[in-house]
């Protein structure tokens, strides 16, 4: 696919994303992040097909639910929810489990079922709380933090970049990329708080920014490892020229609870 097009695609969901997270009321946001989650789990099991671990897709996605139900409804706790899973997913593969054929599978299939869950649900769910407790403008500082942290990661990786970071997830990324990502978002970091949020105070938010670049950083591989197990360039071809879903939320999914988890330490005090 041409960059004319990659473009084009960019800035579709640039506007999308937009358009979300500022005029959404709290609930319809909370719906359309179950949906990119339900989305993301989805191709995270379809991976996992590939390396024939047949994980329970239906059940997969009745743990997401759950697990934002947790952070949407203040009366549901998320030891609750996770305890209601686990009950579940014992009762569920007990039962199911009940030829010689599914018993050779039942291991990988309970494990991927579950682990998906806490990959996708757990770390994106973030994305509600942020907006929720600390508003708009917090959501669009994490945003500018990563983009411009993944841009600079990649073109000073190009230009410079000569020892490599993780040969095997990922043999194009590099340290000097990785230092450079964390400078760009930091930059970003600083440029989003001039902009929207200048009454507070700028050494932490450039902290936060580097630690949390520096957690997406780690959360790109990771992804890049279960497309290299299944063979695959990327989760899916949902969106033209980016790939899939979990494509574009793999940075995020330590992103977020670095972001949220900072910013009660350092800064919402």
């Amino acid at each position: 696919m041409s960059l004319a097009q990659r473009t084009k695609s960019a800035l579709i969901l640039i506007a999308v994303l937009f358009l979300i997270i500022q005029f959404t009321p709290p609930w319809i946001f909370f719906l359309l992040v179950q949906a990119i989650i339900i989305g993301g789990l989805l191709e995270f099991y379809n991976l996992s097909n590939r390396r024939k671990f047949y994980p329970k897709k239906l059940l997969g996605c009745l743990f997401a639910l759950i697990i934002g139900a947790t952070f949407y409804f203040d009366q549901f706790p998320f030891l609750l929810g996770f305890t209601l899973i686990t009950i579940i997913a014992f009762v569920y593969f007990v039962i199911d489990t009940n030829t010689l054929e599914k018993l050779a599978i039942f291991p990988g299939s309970f494990s991927v079922t579950v682990s998906g869950v806490i990959y996708v649900s757990l770390t994106i769910n973030f994305f509600y709380w942020i907006r929720r407790d600390f508003g708009l403008l917090w959501l669009y500082l994490l945003f500018t933090v990563i983009f411009l942290g993944d841009t600079g990661a990649f073109l000073i990786g190009k230009k410079f970049g000569r020892h490599k970071m993780t040969p095997i997830a990922s043999p194009n990324k590099t340290w000097e990329g990785a230092i450079g990502g964390i400078i760009w978002a930091v930059a970003g970091g600083w440029l989003a708080r001039t902009v929207l949020l200048p009454r507070f105070p700028l050494l932490e938010i450039l902290v936060l920014s580097a630690v949390v670049h520096a957690g997406a950083q780690v959360a790109d591989p990771l992804e890049s490892l279960f497309k290299r197990a299944a063979g695959v360039k990327d989760s899916s071809n949902l969106i033209p020229g980016h790939g899939g879903i979990l494509d574009r939320i793999d940075s995020f999914t330590l992103a977020c609870p670095f972001f949220y988890y900072l910013m009660k330490l350092l800064i919402i005090k």
